[in-house]
C-alpha cells in the first residue's frame, strides 16, 4: 500500500478510502444496495489486510447505521483505535451546522462508531443559515477539546470553501485539511475553481465517486444490479449526460483492454495521475477491495491522461446546494448525502 499525509497534518492516510456508504440496514426511503453488518465487516477486514486503514461515513449514511455496523465491525476484530483513520461528516442533519447540530451530531457519531475521537470531521454541503463564524468556531472547539483531529469538508462552491478558510485564518481556527468533492472522468467541473482553491491552501483531494457510481467500470451504460436499478441518486447524477459521456466510457474501456487491466483500475489510476490523495471507493464484498487496490499498480503517462480527458465537454453542477428558496442555480443539480 503507498501512502501521503492528510493536507497539511500529522495523520498519515492509505493511497484508497473504503467508503461507508454501502454500509447498514436496508431503510424503505434509503439506499436499497447496503450490505449488513456481517459483510461489511468483511470488508473492513479484507481492507486493513491489505493497508487501506482509511474509512469514511458519515451521520446519514443508512440513518446511522453505517456508523453502527463500522464502529462494531473494527470492535469485534480488535482493531487498536490508533491502527485505523475515521472520518465522518456532518450537515444532512437538524440544525445543520450550527454550533448546537454541531455539538449534538459529534457526540452521536462517536457514540456509534465506539470511539472518543474522529481522526477527521467533513462538513457533507454549505450551510446557508449558520453564520460562518459560528461554524468554524465550532468545529475548531472540537479540536481544540481531541474530539477530532482534522477537519475536511464536501461540495460546495469553491468561493465558499475559500471564504470559511479566510475566516479560519483569521480567527486563529482550524482550516479545513482535506476537500470530499464530486469527481471522475465524467464529472470534472472542480478543476475549474475548486480544486485551485484546494491546491492553494495544501488540501488533499479525498473525492466521492470516483468510479462514477459504477459507469467507468463497464462499457455499457446501464447493468442490472440492484444499484443500477434502484438509486434514483446515481440516475440524476448521471443520465442526462449519457450521451456525451459514453464517448469517455469507451476510452476508459479501450485504455484497459490496451493495458489488460479492468475499467475500474484505469478510472481509479486517473485520480492519481491528477494528483488525488485517496479515492473514496465502496465496497460491498472483500474482492472489491482487492480490486481497488490492485489498481494502484497501474501508471500512466501523459498521453494515456490526454486521451481519456479528450472527449470531456462542460457538464452542468452535481452536488453542490443553491441557497435556499433561490431553487437550483442555471446549470447545476442538486444531490443529497453522497
Amino acid at each position: 500500500m503507498e501512502y501521503t499525509q492528510l493536507g497539511t497534518t500529522d495523520i498519515t492516510i492509505p493511497r484508497l478510502c473504503v467508503g461507508g456508504m454501502s454500509f447498514g440496514k436496508v431503510f424503505p426511503d434509503f439506499h436499497q444496495w447496503v450490505i449488513d453488518q456481517e459483510a461489511t465487516q468483511a470488508v473492513i477486514a479484507r481492507a486493513l489486510e491489505k493497508g487501506v486503514n482509511f474509512i469514511d461515513t458519515a451521520n446519514v449514511y443508512a440513518y446511522g447505521t453505517s456508523e453502527e455496523f463500522i464502529g462494531t465491525s473494527l470492535k469485534n476484530l480488535g482493531v487498536r483505535r490508533e491502527d485505523v483513520v475515521l472520518a465522518s461528516k456532518v450537515y444532512f442533519n437538524e440544525g445543520r451546522l450550527s454550533k448546537a447540530a454541531i455539538e449534538r451530531e459529534i457526540d452521536g457519531t462517536l457514540k456509534r462508531l465506539g470511539t472518543d475521537y474522529l481522526d477527521l470531521y467533513i462538513i457533507h454541503r454549505f450551510d446557508y443559515d449558520a453564520p460562518v463564524e459560528e461554524t468554524m468556531e465550532a468545529l475548531d472547539s472540537l479540536v481544540r477539546t481531541g474530539r477530532v483531529r482534522a477537519l475536511g469538508a464536501s461540495a460546495m462552491y469553491a468561493y465558499q470553501l475559500h471564504n470559511m478558510q479566510v475566516v479560519a485564518d483569521a480567527n486563529g481556527w482550524t482550516r479545513f485539511s482535506s476537500m470530499q468533492n464530486h469527481y471522475n472522468l465524467l464529472y470534472r467541473e472542480d478543476e475549474r475553481e475548486m480544486i485551485p482553491v484546494c491546491r492553494q491552501y495544501s488540501m488533499s483531494l479525498t473525492p466521492y465517486s470516483p468510479l462514477a457510481s459504477g459507469h467507468l467500470t463497464r462499457p455499457t451504460w446501464d447493468s442490472d444490479s440492484v444499484r443500477s436499478t434502484t438509486d434514483a441518486t446515481m440516475r440524476s447524477k448521471y443520465d442526462a449526460e449519457r450521451e456525451a459521456d459514453m464517448p469517455i466510457v469507451e476510452r476508459v474501456a479501450s485504455l484497459a483492454q490496451r493495458y489488460g487491466v479492468a475499467m475500474a483500475d484505469v478510472a481509479l489510476a486517473w485520480h492519481w495521475a491528477k494528483g488525488v490523495a485517496a479515492p473514496i471507493v465502496g465496497c460491498s464484498r472483500p474482492s472489491r477491495v482487492d480490486d481497488a487496490v490492485r489498481a494502484l499498480d497501474l501508471k500512466f503517462t501523459g498521453e494515456d491522461v490526454a486521451f481519456l480527458e479528450e472527449p470531456y465537454t462542460p457538464h452542468e453542477l452535481v452536488g453542490l446546494l443553491a441557497r435556499p428558496g433561490e431553487g437550483a442555480l442555471p446549470g447545476s443539480k442538486t444531490e443529497r448525502k453522497s
